[in-house]
């Protein structure tokens, strides 16, 4: 029985792998979810931020800031959380072999993972910096500064800007949202200090402001880094629900019980299903799965979905015995 499904299965996922085998009328097939389109964003935001963080050095080294200096490190490790989160649906790309039957659909939920490290290593090295600013506060040029992290605002919220329609969708485009956006906040923050130090002459409003932005970043970063860690121990995705899952399957005719549903994230984008139906009816023939399929598919965004039929009884619909965490 299982095997006949099984081969029936293999036939549609290589068919998913070119744009879906069945009519599905509209292109929007779970697996779409255009990770393509960013391609030009990466480009433009690793562009940018190389660029600015050269200026940003140079004149941080002129007029020896430290604040410039430290700005221009940490859009560094901006640079660095942009081509770890490129690499990533790069990768994803790829096409399954033998031996990642895959691809490596899940080197997003690696990067994605990188990058919320990343930037608790970046928050870790501006607390560190503005602490010891608080022992020497380091006289600062205050509008030469302001100018050049105005400069960093624009560059970082642009970049931000081109990710932010992903953000939702995608964690690993996440990832890359919020390095940029905190990175807008840190630079507005070194603008604000700037100013208030060049009217008032009060130098620990430099630091202040960093740890203020720190505690702000680490908030958000929190939990980006629960979110990948959850993706990377299989956990159902979040926006999909176990039991209305569980009740849908329930719900298809002649299923009169269902055991072992397995739900998890292949990519941060693709989430896949395994599930064994009770039908003592008899096997429902191959009509009644592709249906199955397209439903989960329209009401769950799962593309990909693998059911095995028993034809052996069974009356109790819903997993019961599954504890709910």
């Amino acid at each position: 029985m299982g095997g006949h499904h099984h081969g029936h299965d293999h036939g549609h996922d290589q068919g998913q792998g070119h744009g879906h085998a069945h009519g599905h009328g509209h292109g929007g097939h779970g697996h779409s979810h255009a990770p393509e389109s960013f391609d030009r964003a990466f480009a433009i935001g690793i562009g940018l931020n190389i660029a600015f963080v050269a200026i940003e050095a140079l004149v941080g080294l002129r007029i020896d800031s430290v604040a410039l200096l430290a700005d221009a490190g940490h859009n560094l490790s901006d640079v660095l959380g942009l081509v770890v989160a490129w690499g990533g649906t790069m990768l994803a790309r790829t096409a399954p072999t033998k031996r990642f039957t895959y691809g490596l659909k899940g080197s997003t939920i690696l990067a994605a993972l990188t990058n919320a490290l990343l930037l608790l290593v970046a928050l870790g090295a501006i607390v560190l910096e503005a602490s010891q600013r608080f022992a020497s506060p380091a006289p600062t040029a205050g509008l030469t500064v302001s100018m050049v992290a105005g400069v960093g605002i624009a560059v970082n919220a642009v970049t931000a800007w081109m990710f932010a329609r992903g953000r939702k969708g995608d964690v690993n485009i996440r990832g890359a949202y919020l390095h940029m956006a905190a990175d807008a906040l840190v630079s507005a923050g070194v603008v604000i200090a700037g100013l208030v130090i060049w009217r008032t002459g009060l130098t620990w409003i430099d630091p202040a402001v960093s740890i203020a932005i720190a505690i702000l970043i680490f908030w958000q970063t929190w939990g980006l880094l629960r979110e990948t860690i959850e993706m990377t121990l299989s956990a159902v995705p979040r926006g999909i629900d176990f039991d209305h899952v569980d009740q849908a399957l329930c719900g298809l005719p002649g299923v009169t019980a269902i055991h072992d549903l397995h739900i998890w994230p292949m990519s941060t984008t693709e989430p896949v299903l395994t599930a064994h139906l009770v039908m003592p009816r008899g096997h429902p023939g191959d009509r009644f799965l592709t249906d199955a399929r397209e439903l989960l598919h329209d009401r769950f965004g799962i593309g990909h979905a693998t059911l095995q039929v028993e034809t052996g009884d069974g009356d109790d619909c819903a997993m019961a015995d599954t504890a709910t965490v």
